[in-house]
């Protein structure tokens, strides 16, 4: 499916290069290598817990890749760690969220131009499209809009907060993209059984925009569909939605067991091909990569991986009299009679 009007394709930028091709290699294999070593945190005690994307490192790193950090912001549920990785977040301090460390996570979110980690199913969507409208009241000083890139599941299609979002931006021609990683379950649940008609995309033309249907293993593909959808919204269009299909390989999160609800077999017939292996196999059949460029990348990816974990093991405790700091911009007697309680009871001061 591809309703977007012609005159949105190119994007910003041309087809990409070799380089990038390979940049875009490398990236998927640090997030693989940081997704699968996640997990293995969380067996260890390392992290309470983690949304794994085995996967889904094609569509997070395609959208992610083609965010304009300058301008835009992007608006990330809890299984867009490939995002911000692409994005050149803080890694130690995204995942001090999965730490229990800090909510929405250590990082800068002004300077990342990564919005806090939302746990609320569909909650980002709302935010993301408060901000782009924003955007058309302020009006861009170089007359090219900043766009909101918003992620969200299969599942969390189904929930009120998303029809909410698309209407109002619609309405309004806010400049959103709705970005669907359709991996095939909502949690437990079969998109077949959630998803009236079986395509998010298709409910786009309800709220008069475009959409684009992209094989969300392909990440040239979610590459160039973003592009395509980020020039739409910045020229004043509205908005767009965006469906990547794509397979979750793994559990939903690390307390899940996808052995419950489908078998293995079924698990690997509906995966079909590897995004990485796929990406792999076109930089061999066009002569852009060899055997000792993919050596380096993994090797690059374990020593991340290795800096990363020591950083978050190094995390300490935030003080707990903090919680009491960030409820209101002007605190009220009843807030500080609780703090002075808490740390009566706690500090013992």
């Amino acid at each position: 499916m591809d309703t977007l009007p012609l005159a949105a394709s190119g994007g910003d930028a041309g087809p990409l290069s070799a380089a990038e091709l390979r940049r875009l290699y490398s990236l998927m294999v640090a997030v693989r290598h940081l997704d699968t070593s996640a997990i293995a945190w969380q067996r260890q005690g390392i992290i309470p817990g983690y949304a794994p994307e085995l996967g889904q490192e094609a569509a997070q790193v395609g959208s992610g890749y083609a965010v304009d950090t300058t301008r835009d912001f992007v608006f990330p549920t809890y299984r867009e760690m490939g995002v911000a990785r692409t994005m050149g977040v803080d890694m130690v301090g995204y995942m001090s969220t999965h730490k229990a460390t800090w909510h929405g996570g250590l990082y800068d979110p002004a300077a990342s131009r990564l919005a806090p980690i939302q746990a609320v199913v569909g909650g980002s969507v709302l935010h993301a499209v408060g901000w782009a409208h924003g955007q058309t009241l302020a009006g861009p000083a170089d007359g090219k809009l900043g766009v909101a890139l918003t992620y969200f599941g299969d599942g969390a299609s189904s929930q009120g907060d998303v029809h909410e979002a698309m209407n109002f931006a619609a309405v309004m021609k806010a400049p959103v993209v709705f970005f669907v990683q359709n991996n095939g379950w909502a949690i437990s649940v079969p998109t077949e059984r959630q998803v009236a008609g079986g395509s998010v995309a298709a409910r786009a033309a309800g709220y008069g925009m475009p959409a684009l249907q992209v094989d969300g293993d392909d990440v040239v593909a979610v590459v160039d569909a973003t592009r395509r959808a980020f020039a739409h919204a910045r020229a004043g269009h509205g908005p767009v939605l965006i469906e990547a299909m794509t397979y979750r390989r793994g559990p939903h999160s690390t307390s899940d067991d996808p052995g419950r609800y489908r078998s293995l077999d079924e698990e690997r017939d509906g995966a079909g091909v590897d995004p990485l292996e796929r990406l792999r196999q076109r930089l061999l059949a066009d002569g852009i990569a060899d055997e000792a460029f993919f050596a380096e990348a993994l090797v690059a990816a374990k020593a991340e991986e290795e800096q990363i974990r020591t950083g978050i093991q190094a995390l300490g405790p935030r003080p707990g009299a903090e919680m009491f700091d960030l409820v209101f911009q002007e605190t009220t007697p009843a807030l500080q009679a609780q703090a002075a309680h808490w740390r009566e009871e706690s500090e013992h001061v």
